[in-house]
């Protein structure tokens, strides 16, 4: 018996899209998403373990990648301490300011919520025409443990979308465990990554991008607007790895 639509189409950003298939679901291809191999990555925030983790992952999948800092030196540092990892040399590392990092071709903000506005507001000339990849989780923390903090924007992404009327701002990178991506000896990242944003090209060269690094899909999950719960998950994942001793991720079935 054939359970919902198995054919036809559904609406979609700009007309149509083909409907899932749900029995089997439409597969993940990588294949068809743009070529980004040429593109360098800039990282607000790479000293950080989160920032640094992903320049790393990126690096050794053979992406130029600029690691900012509030302090060029420390940048800088931290980019010669990385370019010496196991593999980085497959892609280019570099190091500078924040205001270097932002003036690459997609800028990860990898940054603490509490300076997320400050850093975003002054950097809002370089980074206009920008991709910008938010993955800013805002959370606090108890004795009843971690927990989402609200934001008034909604999300940190949506905050990141009002403050930068001029950059294509998308959501990712939220779930991945920064103790897997610094370890050399982990050779593959098996998770997904979860990418929101209003606008499909950009959500389509981050998606790849995610996609480069070894045991990581890039998976649309929608718009902005739905950035919050994406946010506030990783208190859950951070609950779930207290509890077992893990480094939990996040995998879509039927996809």
């Amino acid at each position: 018996m054939r359970r919902g639509r198995a054919e036809g189409h559904v609406a979609g950003w700009a007309g149509v899209l083909p409907a899932v298939r749900l029995n089997g679901g439409m597969p993940f291809d990588a294949s068809v998403l743009p070529d980004v191999s040429g593109l360098t990555v800039g990282v607000l925030g790479g000293t950080g373990p989160q920032g640094r983790g992903l320049a790393y992952r990126l690096a050794r999948a053979g992406q130029r990648v600029v690691l900012g800092s509030r302090n060029a030196e420390r940048g800088i540092a931290a980019a010669a301490e990385l370019a010496q990892l196991p593999g980085a040399d497959a892609g280019e590392v570099s190091g500078g300011d924040n205001a270097v990092a932002a003036g690459c071709d997609v800028v990860i903000a990898a940054l603490p919520y509490e300076g997320h506005a400050e850093t975003l507001t002054a950097l809002r000339g370089e980074l206009a025409g920008r991709i910008l990849v938010d993955c800013v989780n805002p959370l606090g923390f108890d004795q009843r443990g971690p927990h989402a903090v609200p934001v008034p924007e909604g999300s940190a992404a949506e905050q990141a979308a009002t403050l930068l009327p001029d950059t294509r701002v998308t959501a990712a990178f939220h779930h991945v465990s920064a103790v897997l991506l610094t370890d050399p000896s982990v050779a593959s990242v098996d998770t997904d990554v979860l990418v929101l944003a209003d606008d499909r090209p950009a959500a389509e060269t981050v998606q790849a991008l995610a996609s480069r690094i070894t045991g990581i899909r890039g998976v649309f999950a929608g718009r902005l607007r739905n950035a919050g719960q994406i946010e506030a998950l990783t208190a859950n994942l951070i609950a779930i790895n207290r509890r077992y001793k893990a480094h939990a991720g996040i995998r879509i079935t039927d996809v």
